[in-house]
C-alpha cells in the first residue's frame, strides 16, 4: 500500500491516489467526509475553515461503496481558489495583474527561505503553497480510508490533544479507544479532561490578542494491534521507526515518542521493562504498556501509543523579523491568513498518518489483494499467537 498527493493551498483542488487497498472492502464516504469537517474543527482554528466545506470526490478504485482493488483516486476542491485563480493559475503567462502577492520576506520556522534558496524561487509563493498544512486534508482523506479498513479488521484507533500551549489536559493517560473517543466530543478541544476547556480557551484568546500562536502535543491510542508487525532484523523495517517517520512528515511535528518516550530515559530499567504474564485463555500479554506496544521494532500485542510533539504555527500575525530576498532589507516577514493554534486538527492528521502505516503493514504482512481473504488470515495469525 502506498500514497501520493499533489495539489497548492490554493490551487484549483487537492489529487490523492492510494494504492493496494483490499478488493472488496465496504467503504463509507460519509465518514471520510466527516474526518474531513474534524479537521477544519477545533478552537483557535483562522478564517479560512470558514470558506473551506471539504468533502473528498472519488473519481477512482471504488464501485457501488466498495473498493475495487485498483488504485483509488481522490479529490478536495478548494473553494477559496475563485480568489486566487490568476494568481494560481497553471497556464496563464506571468504578468503584472497575477504577481500582485508575490512573497519576499520568509516567515521565520516555515520552509519559505530554505524552499526558495534549494529549488530557486525568486517568489516564495511557489514555496508555501505546497508546504502548507492545506495538504493535510488529503492525508485525513486517505487515512480515513485505511482507518475503516482497521476498523473492519477489529482494530480500533483514536488521536487526540494531551496538552496545547504547556497546559496538561490528559493526567490519566488512558489506552482505551472508547473511552478516549466518548470524552473528547463532549468539547472543541479534542482533549479528555473536560475540566481544561475553559483555561485552554481563555489562553488561545489572548494569545490571539497578543498576535501569536501555540502549539502541543498529540496523543495516538490504537487498540487490538496483533503482535508481530514489523520486524527486527533491518532498521527500514522496524514498525516504530516508520510510525515516528510518519508523523514527522506533518507539518510543524518536532519530536515523536512511542510509550513513555522521553520519561523512559530517566528511569532505571526496572520500571521501564513491561513484565510478560501468560493466561491459559489469552495467551502471552504484558503487565503494563510503558514501551508503547512495540518490543524490537515489532508490536506486541499491548496498545500502540505515538505521541507527537507540534511547534507553534510559524505565520505570526505580530510578524517577526525577516530579510527581503531580493533588497535583502531587513524587514517583518510576510503575513499570511492562519490559525491562533491547529493542535485540534493536528490530531486528526496524525491519527491519519497512524491508520496509514498500520494499514501498509497490515496488508504487506499478509495478503491484502481481497478483504475477506485479509480478514481470515489476520484471524488465523492471532489464534496461532494465542496457542504459541
Amino acid at each position: 500500500m502506498n500514497f501520493l498527493t499533489a495539489g497548492e493551498s490554493h490551487g484549483p483542488e487537492l489529487s490523492g491516489i492510494l494504492t493496494d487497498v483490499p478488493a472488496g472492502m465496504k467503504l463509507d464516504i460519509d465518514e471520510i467526509n466527516d474526518a474531513l469537517a474534524q479537521r477544519q474543527g477545533g478552537y483557535g482554528r483562522g478564517n479560512r475553515q470558514k470558506i473551506e466545506h471539504d468533502e473528498v470526490i472519488i473519481t477512482g478504485g471504488v464501485r457501488h461503496q466498495k473498493t475495487l482493488g485498483s488504485p483509488i483516486a481522490l479529490t478536495i476542491k478548494n473553494r477559496d481558489h475563485a480568489h486566487w485563480a490568476a494568481i494560481m493559475s497553471p497556464t496563464e503567462p506571468e504578468n503584472a495583474q497575477n504577481t500582485l502577492r508575490q512573497v519576499t520576506r520568509p516567515r521565520p520556522g516555515h520552509a519559505d527561505l530554505v524552499g526558495g534558496m534549494k529549488y530557486g524561487h525568486r517568489d516564495l509563493r511557489n514555496v508555501l503553497e505546497r508546504s502548507s498544512a492545506r495538504e493535510t486534508a488529503m492525508r485525513v482523506a486517505i487515512g480515513n480510508i485505511c482507518k475503516q479498513l482497521l476498523e473492519q479488521l477489529d482494530i480500533s484507533l483514536v488521536g487526540y490533544v494531551e496538552a496545547i500551549g504547556g497546559v496538561q489536559a490528559d493526567l490519566n493517560k488512558p489506552t482505551d479507544v472508547k473511552t478516549i473517543s466518548t470524552a473528547i466530543v463532549k468539547n472543541d478541544l479534542r482533549i479528555v479532561d473536560n475540566d481544561q476547556v475553559e483555561k485552554i480557551h481563555e489562553l488561545i484568546d489572548t494569545t490571539k490578542r497578543n498576535g501569536d500562536t501555540l502549539g502541543g502535543v498529540i496523543r495516538v491510542v490504537a487498540n487490538n494491534v496483533p503482535a508481530g508487525l514489523g520486524s527486527y532484523v533491518s532498521w527500514d523495517t522496524k514498525l516504530d521507526a516508520k510510525l515516528a517517520a510518519a508523523v514527522m512528515g506533518v507539518n510543524a511535528m518536532k519530536g515523536v515518542e512511542i510509550g513513555d518516550g522521553f520519561k523512559d530515559a530517566q528511569n532505571p530499567g526496572s520500571k521501564v521493562m513491561d513484565e510478560i504474564n501468560w493466561q491459559q485463555s489469552a495467551g502471552f500479554s504484558r503487565d503494563s504498556d510503558h514501551l508503547g506496544g512495540f518490543e524490537g521494532g515489532m508490536t506486541n500485542g499491548m496498545p500502540v501509543i505515538v505521541k507527537a510533539a507540534m511547534k507553534p504555527i510559524p505565520t505570526l500575525y505580530k510578524a517577526l523579523q525577516s530579510a527581503d530576498i531580493n533588497t535583502k532589507e531587513v524587514k517583518k516577514a510576510n503575513v499570511e491568513r492562519s490559525d491562533t493554534t491547529a493542535i485540534v486538527p493536528a490530531a486528526i492528521v496524525i491519527e491519519s498518518v497512524v491508520a496509514i502505516e498500520l494499514a501498509k503493514v497490515i496488508t504487506d504482512t499478509f495478503d491484502g489483494s481481497n478483504m475477506a481473504r485479509l480478514k481470515q488470515q489476520l484471524a488465523n495469525y492471532r489464534d496461532e499467537l494465542k496457542a504459541f
